[in-house]
């Protein structure tokens, strides 16, 4: 499995492309701005047809290529707590970057707490992180030992929760519960900045000093 990171405008978030050259088949992990413009260079060269977009959440800068994957026909998968602001952005526009504009977007499949599956060939557990978002998820691949946390945590942070629909406690909650209760050498591919791992969060992260 190939994993490629892209960091897409207009505030740098990441966005995850999962390669199998050999089934040709990728997946790609959330939606910024020029997403597809991105990737498509990537699939080509690999040789891959892009089989699905996952959201780990509905904020909008995680969405805004979310009408450009409907118009082309790959299926997307939310969590059905984040709907409204998929196909009802304009909710969002007072947190948008000035001049921005965004298309309502649609969701093909949603994704729950508990549902296990094989992606690429690999196997994966979804596991819902509210707290930053109502709908965010997290995506572990135990034979990789790589998560999707999108904005959960960040290497030596935590999401903000100043939006509608936050929680700080359930937010702190949800990375007890459900990442720090990942091993220690799992990956962390977090929505924005570098990556991390559980250990290191675990150890170092001072917003987790009374979690761990």
């Amino acid at each position: 499995m190939e994993i490629q990171v892209y960091s897409l405008p207009p505030i740098e978030t990441n966005a995850y492309l999962f390669l199998n050259r050999q089934s040709g088949q990728a997946v790609l992990f959330d939606a910024p701005l020029n997403a597809w413009q991105e990737i498509e260079p990537k699939l080509k060269e690999a040789g891959c047809t892009l089989a699905s977009v996952v959201l780990t959440h509905g904020h909008w800068d995680h969405i805004l290529d979310v009408p450009v994957f409907n118009e082309l026909g790959i299926p997307v998968y939310a969590h059905r707590e984040d709907l409204d602001m998929i196909e009802n952005p304009s909710k969002m526009a007072a947190f948008l970057v000035p001049g921005l504009s965004m298309k309502p977007g649609k969701v093909d499949h949603f994704l729950e707490e508990g549902q296990d599956f094989t992606l690429l060939g690999e196997p994966v557990e979804v596991r819902h992180v509210p707290g930053h978002c109502p709908g965010s998820l997290l995506f572990y691949f135990s034979g990789l030992k790589v998560t999707i946390c999108g904005d959960a945590v960040f290497a030596g942070s935590i999401g903000r929760t100043d939006f509608p629909g936050c929680s700080s406690e359930q937010l702190l909650s949800s990375i007890k519960e459900k990442i720090l209760t990942l091993p220690d050498d799992t990956t962390l591919c977090p929505g924005h900045g570098p990556t991390s791992s559980v250990g290191v969060e675990r150890k170092t992260n001072p917003f987790l000093r009374n979690l761990a």
